[in-house]
C-alpha cells in the first residue's frame, strides 16, 4: 500500500503537466488555418488519446522508478517526458512545425529506447509504452505531412 501514494504523484506530474502545457498551447485559429492530409484526425481524438497514453505513461514510470530510481531506464524516462512535453510549445506555441518535428523523432527515438530499456527487466511497463510508440509514430507522420503541405 505504501507504494500507491508514488503512482499518484506520477499521475498527477504527468497529466497536470499535460494539462497545463495544453491549456497554455491550445492549437487555435492558426492551427486550424493549416492545410492539413486526409489522415488528419478530428480534433475532439486528441484530448481522449492523450488522457490514456498519459497514464500509461505514469504508470510505466512508476513501475520503474520501483525497481531503480536512478537507473538508465529512469533517465529515459524522464528524457521522453521533457521531449513530449517540448513538443506542444514548439508546434503550437512558437509555430516552428521544422524544430517539432525535430523533437518528435527524437521523442520517437526516447521511446523506443525506454521500451528496449525495460524490456527484460519489466516487460509490463514496455507493453505500457506500446500504444504510445504507435500514436507518436502516427503524430509525427502528421507533422511531417503538415510540415509539407504548409
Amino acid at each position: 500500500m505504501q507504494r500507491y501514494p508514488s503512482l499518484l504523484l506520477f499521475l498527477v506530474v504527468v497529466l497536470g503537466g499535460d494539462l497545463l502545457i495544453g491549456y497554455a498551447t491550445l492549437p487555435g485559429a492558426w492551427y486550424a488555418s493549416l492545410a492539413k492530409p486526409p489522415f488528419n484526425p478530428p480534433n475532439w481524438v486528441f484530448a481522449p488519446a492523450w488522457t490514456l497514453l498519459y497514464v500509461l505513461i505514469a504508470i510505466a514510470g512508476w513501475r520503474t522508478w520501483l525497481g531503480d530510481p536512478a537507473g538508465t531506464a529512469m533517465k529515459v524516462w524522464g528524457a521522453q517526458l521533457v521531449l513530449n512535453f517540448l513538443w506542444s510549445p514548439t508546434f503550437f506555441g512558437a509555430r516552428m512545425m521544422g524544430l517539432a518535428l525535430v523533437v518528435i523523432v527524437l521523442l520517437l527515438a526516447s521511446i523506443a529506447l525506454f521500451i528496449a530499456s525495460v524490456w527484460n527487466r519489466d516487460r509490463p511497463s514496455g507493453w505500457l509504452f506500446a500504444p504510445y510508440a504507435a500514436w507518436v509514430t502516427f503524430a509525427t507522420l502528421l507533422n511531417a505531412s503538415l510540415l509539407w503541405l504548409n
